[in-house]
């Protein structure tokens, strides 16, 4: 294994790598050598960087300063919502995970924008990068399929009455997640030193300021300043507008590369004490990409729809993952090992909807 992919993880074991493992991160390696293409620090990040941060400034602005009527402000609020995601998709989210640049102050400022938009950086750290990329899909691990009593998302967890309807009422809790984010889940992590029931280390010193410092920010620009122009209900009601929108929007994302049909939910064999597989292996076997021909929802994305890449290499930046799914898949194949990936993001989104329904009546 290279620096480019995530160390294994200590709490679960995985299988000794095989030749596959290493032909594939050699190839991959090889790519980046004989072309010019650049692991991080990439122009094109650069420039998308800008444009996306400039959408969420112009979008703001027109929602507060322009006095547009009504309806001028819903498209505008639209508008923003879209590149929020934008922009936690291209920037933050390649920045926290040291892919923006091999500079690692750099990938730290970029990776704060999250801070400014009512997330926080340091917890996501913790949350996305270690308990999700280290065990997707494992339960009691991958804390992106623990919901609680919400849903059901594995075969693994407890299946309640109500459940049998979450293919219908998931979508609205779906819009509820950035709300949940914003109001809720930070403060009770950085008070309570869980995510779940995994205890982390809460942010300290500088790491503490820039959390609340980022949140007085955050409830600033959200409610503060546009309630100086608009009549609260006004701020409040537009408030559930952009959030709602932009949590289905970050859900349905993420759900399509692990909640579908073909992704696999394995546990580790609790006699044996380890995984029948490798680490890079249950990558593969838990993650799907869709879309890949799209070149505009790539663009939109920040190369999510390609999940497999993301997730066996996480240090590389983004904008190299088309390239790289050529080599991942060809040599799957050539090692008959599966590589999922669904035609279109209607096709992911149906997979999806349809893994739901059927863990809704699967016991």
């Amino acid at each position: 294994m290279t620096n480019e992919t995530i160390a294994e993880p200590n709490q679960i074991r995985f299988a000794k790598n095989t030749e596959f493992e290493r032909e594939l991160v050699k190839r991959v390696n090889t790519y980046f050598q004989n072309t010019s293409k650049s692991r991080r620090d990439n122009f094109r990040m650069y420039l998308k960087s800008f444009l996306s941060i400039s959408w969420v400034i112009v979008s703001y602005c027109l929602i507060v300063f322009a006095g547009l009527p009504w309806w001028g402000i819903v498209l505008s609020s639209i508008s923003l919502s879209l590149a929020l995601n934008a922009k936690a998709f291209n920037v933050m989210h390649d920045a926290i995970h040291g892919a923006y640049s091999k500079h690692k102050i750099v990938n730290r400022l970029m990776g704060h924008w999250l801070d400014l938009i009512g997330g926080s950086s340091y917890l996501w750290r913790n949350k996305h990068n270690h308990y999700h990329h280290s065990y997707p899909n494992i339960a009691g691990h991958d804390d992106d399929v623990e919901v609680g009593i919400f849903a059901r998302f594995t075969p693994h967890h407890k299946k309640y009455f109500f459940h049998r309807f979450q293919h219908i009422y998931i979508w609205f809790l779906y819009g509820l997640l950035a709300i949940k984010w914003h109001l809720f889940d930070d403060f009770y992590t950085y008070f309570t030193g869980k995510i779940n029931d995994h205890e982390i280390e809460r942010p300290k010193g500088l790491d503490a300021v820039i959390f609340f410092g980022g949140k007085i920010f955050f409830f600033t620009i959200a409610f503060v300043i546009p309630s100086l122009y608009y009549p609260i209900l006004y701020v409040l009601g537009f408030y559930v507008l952009i959030a709602m929108m932009q949590g289905v929007i970050m859900s349905v994302v993420f759900q399509l590369a692990h909640c579908v049909e073909e992704a696999e939910f394995p546990m580790q064999d609790e006699e044996a004490g380890i995984m029948d597989r490798t680490w890079i292996v249950h990558q593969l076997s838990t993650t799907v990409n869709f879309a890949r021909g799209n070149k505009i929802l790539t663009w939109y994305l920040g190369g999510l729809n390609y999940q497999v890449e993301h997730h066996l290499f996480p240090g590389i930046c983004h904008i190299n993952y088309p390239d790289m799914s050529q080599i991942i898949e060809r040599t799957c194949k050539e090692y008959d090992i599966t590589y999922f990936s669904h035609g279109g993001f209607l096709d992911g989104l149906r997979s999806h909807y349809n893994w739901l329904r059927e863990l809704a009546h699967a016991p």
